[in-house]
């Protein structure tokens, strides 16, 4: 399993989102810092989610970083998280 199939997975599992996608941006980042030439360092999610709608940017952020975990979040150099 790749790790796009492992943030969706770990994202429907935590957030039963109504809408999901998991963007690959590491292409626009080779050679930059936190390239670790893996092709799955930079990452980009868009998501609705019901639990989510009443709470803080900040909160929100909080909740999909909680949902993907350390060991997933390790993995990450950057994560751009966009909410409906």
């Amino acid at each position: 399993m790749g790790l796009a199939d492992e943030i969706k997975a770990a994202i429907v599992q935590g957030l039963d989102p109504t809408s999901l996608e998991v963007i690959n941006e590491s292409h626009k980042h080779a050679g930059h810092a936190g390239d670790d030439g893996s092709g799955e360092s930079h990452w980009q999610v868009v998501i609705e989610a019901p639990d989510l709608a009443d709470k803080s940017r900040l909160a929100r952020h909080r909740a999909v970083h909680d949902a993907l975990g350390p060991e997933i979040i390790g993995r990450i150099h950057a994560l751009a998280i966009t909410f409906k």
